[in-house]
């Protein structure tokens, strides 16, 4: 199981990758322009996908800053914002690197954002909702992008495989 979740990783940061080359090519006005979508924006979105992620390795290594809420802003500026992302990535893809398959089997606790009740569960469910919960929200970045007139992106997991991820075919 380790090694699907280091591919999970590693298409994670390519599925980043391309949608922040294009979201880089979009004007600051284009970027925080009100969608309709959940955060609103694609820049908030990103924010958020960050801000979660952030939220999870924390609860999972116990190191490293955590937002408090969900929507929070951690970059208001979109280049910095790429570049916590490209670190977040790269360290979310170190410590997936220092897992055993017992670590995956193993459970761990943590409290919710939104609750204050404790949570046990196993770590393999945790990443398979933390990967999954990037996915979707790249998809509604995806959805940002294309309703205001920019090209769709190859973001399939099968696109990475076929490119970058040639050791996972």
């Amino acid at each position: 199981m380790i090694d699907t979740f280091r591919m999970f990783a590693a298409y994670n940061r390519w599925a980043n990758t391309t949608l922040y080359n294009a979201a880089a090519a979009m004007s600051e006005e284009e970027r925080r322009a009100s969608t309709g979508a959940f955060f609103g924006s694609l820049h908030a979105t990103l924010n958020h996908i960050l801000a979660a992620d952030r939220i999870w390795q924390k609860r999972f290594t116990g190191a490293g800053d955590a937002p408090t809420q969900l929507d929070a802003i951690l970059y208001d500026d979109f280049a910095a914002l790429r570049q916590a992302r490209a670190a977040e990535d790269e360290r979310i893809i170190g410590w997936i690197d220092s897992l055993s398959e017992t670590d995956i089997a193993g459970r761990f606790t943590y409290t919710p954002v939104s609750s204050t009740e404790t949570v046990t569960q196993k770590l393999s469910g945790a990443l398979s909702h933390v990967f999954n919960h990037q996915t979707h929200h790249r998809g509604q970045c995806h959805m940002m992008l294309t309703s205001q007139g920019k090209p769709s992106l190859a973001l399939d997991l099968v696109y990475f495989i076929r490119s970058d991820g040639k050791e996972w075919m």
